[in-house]
């Protein structure tokens, strides 16, 4: 069982910058697509970015794109997603996800992630 735990989440200003980070515990990272998902009040969980297991290939959701990183490090079973020039409309509670897979095949689909941490709340005002 994986188990999966946000921290970094917090308020910032309107342009602002801010980074998230998801440590992972029991399971072999390396085989872990890892992903970032959020959630605004009243809104349904949305795909942010992924990052493959190993060859480190990245996909984004075309309102981040140019803005977040997504990174990982596997020596230390991290994952982080680095957000500069934030925007009102990126608060929202962000989650970590993962799915174990040995492709490279990146997913968008919240579905396709078997495990879920618990959330970090990001407040970015105008």
């Amino acid at each position: 069982q994986v188990q999966l735990v946000e921290s970094g989440g917090g308020l910032v200003q309107a342009g602002g910058s801010l980074r998230v980070s998801c440590a992972a515990s029991g399971g072999t990272f390396s085989f872990l697509q890892m992903g970032w998902f959020r959630q605004a009040p009243g809104k349904e969980r949305e795909f942010v970015a992924v990052v493959s297991g190993n060859s480190g290939r990245t996909d984004y959701a075309d309102s981040v794109k140019g803005r977040f990183t997504i990174s990982r490090d596997n020596a230390k079973n991290t994952v982080s997603l680095q957000m500069i020039s934030l925007k009102p409309e990126d608060t929202a509670v962000y989650y970590c996800a993962a799915r174990a897979t040995t492709t490279s095949y990146l997913v968008r689909t919240r579905d396709a992630y078997q495990y879920w941490g618990r959330g970090t709340q990001v407040t970015v005002n105008s």
